[in-house]
C-alpha cells in the first residue's frame, strides 16, 4: 500500500463576539490589570454568552468556516475527532452535536480528551488515519467553552480562561509535507495539581460538592509552572534533534497559550526568536486545547508552503507533547 502523508489544507476558527477585559474582572474579584498582564500577560478573554450553548455552538461555527473555506461539501467529510476538556455532556459525545449541526451525515465522530494537549493528540490520531488509507478527508478540532469551568470567585484562575473552537482539514497528499513526527507523553504525578475535583464517576456531584465549589478548575500554580516550562521545552528539544531542526530551520515556534511568562521562558531557553513565535493569549487568555489551531489559524496568511512547525502543549494528567509540521499550502 502506497502510504500518504496527512496534510492540513485548510484551517478556521470561531470566538465569541463578548470580550471580557481585565477591567470588567477587576469588578467582578479583587484583582486589576497589572497584577493579571504581569503574571500571565492576559489583557482580554472571549466568553460565550447565551442559555444552553455549550462547546459545541464554538465548534460547529469554526467547521461550517472550514468547509466554506477549504470548499468540502459535507458529505465527503468521513470522521471529526473534538478535542475538548468542556463537552456539553458526559454524553452524547461533542463532536457528534458538532457534527450534526454543520450537516456532516456520512462521518464517524468522536471525542479525545487530553486536557490542554488534546489538540496535539487529536491532530497525531487524525494522521495515523490518514496515513493508514482508511479516510481521506478528516476534521479535527477543539472546541473549549472554558468559562464553564471557571470560578468567578478564585482571582487566582478566573483571569486565565476564555471561550474558542479552531479546526483543521487533514487530507491525503504524496508530498513530503503535513504531519511529519510527534512525541506525546503522560505522566500521572499530575492528578492533585491540575484536576476539577468533583462530577466524574469517582466523586459525582452531590449538595457538598456544589457547596465546596469543586466543579471548576482547580490548579496549584507552582506546580503545574514548573513541569510546563521544563517538558514543553525538552520535548520541543527532542522532536527538533529527531527530525535535524535547528534554531534556523524552524520557521515557527507554536506553543499552547497557557501563560506568557511560560511561552517566553520556553523561547528564551530554546534561544529561538520572539518574531519565530506564535502568541496571542493577550487577546484570548487559555483556551486549552483550542489555542494552538487558533494561533494556526490567526497566522495563516503569513505561512508558506514548505514551512517548519514546531507545536507544542501541556495540560493535565500531565499530558505533553510537540508535533512536527510542515505546512502544505500558501495562502491564496
Amino acid at each position: 500500500m502506497d502510504i500518504k502523508n496527512a496534510i492540513i489544507t485548510g484551517v478556521a476558527s470561531y470566538v465569541p463576539d463578548y470580550i471580557l477585559t481585565n477591567e470588567e474582572l477587576s469588578s467582578m474579584v479583587d484583582t486589576n490589570d497589572e497584577w493579571i498582564t504581569t503574571r500571565v500577560g492576559i489583557k482580554e478573554r472571549r466568553i460565550l454568552k447565551g442559555e444552553g450553548l455549550g462547546s459545541s455552538e464554538l465548534g460547529y461555527r469554526a467547521v461550517n468556516e472550514l468547509l466554506k473555506k477549504t470548499s468540502v461539501h459535507p458529505d465527503d467529510v468521513e470522521l471529526v475527532i473534538c478535542a475538548t476538556s468542556n463537552p456539553d455532556y458526559r454524553f452524547p459525545s461533542t463532536a457528534s452535536i458538532i457534527a450534526e449541526k454543520s450537516g456532516l451525515k456520512h462521518c464517524f465522530s468522536y471525542d479525545i480528551q487530553a486536557a490542554c494537549a488534546g489538540f496535539l493528540v487529536a491532530l497525531q490520531a487524525g494522521a495515523a488515519y490518514i496515513k493508514s488509507g482508511l479516510y481521506k478527508k478528516v476534521i479535527v478540532l477543539s472546541a473549549e467553552k472554558m468559562s464553564s469551568m471557571t470560578n468567578y470567585t478564585d482571582r487566582s484562575t478566573c483571569p486565565l480562561f476564555g471561550d474558542a473552537a479552531a479546526a483543521v482539514m487533514l487530507e491525503p497528499s504524496d508530498e513530503a509535507l503535513g504531519v511529519i513526527d510527534a512525541e506525546l507523553h503522560t505522566d500521572g504525578i499530575g492528578l492533585p495539581h491540575l484536576i476539577m475535583k468533583a462530577g466524574g464517576s469517582a466523586y459525582p456531584a452531590t449538595h457538598e460538592s456544589i457547596d465546596n465549589q469543586e466543579h471548576y478548575v482547580y490548579q496549584e500554580g507552582r506546580a503545574v509552572y514548573k513541569h510546563a516550562v521544563s517538558d514543553m521545552l525538552e520535548v520541543s528539544q527532542s522532536i527538533m534533534r529527531k527530525n535535524d531542526l535547528n534554531l534556523n530551520t524552524i520557521d515557527w515556534f507554536v506553543p499552547h497559550q497557557a501563560n506568557a511568562r511560560i511561552i517566553e521562558a520556553i523561547a528564551d531557553r530554546m534561544g529561538i526568536a520572539r518574531e519565530k513565535v506564535m502568541m496571542n493569549i493577550e487577546k484570548y487568555g487559555n483556551t486549552s486545547a483550542a489555542s494552538i489551531p487558533l494561533c494556526l489559524s490567526e497566522w495563516e496568511s503569513k505561512l508558506k508552503k514548505g514551512d517548519n512547525l514546531v507545536l507544542t502543549a501541556f495540560g493535565a494528567g500531565f499530558t505533553w507533547g510537540a508535533v512536527y509540521l510542515k505546512w502544505a499550502y500558501d495562502t491564496k
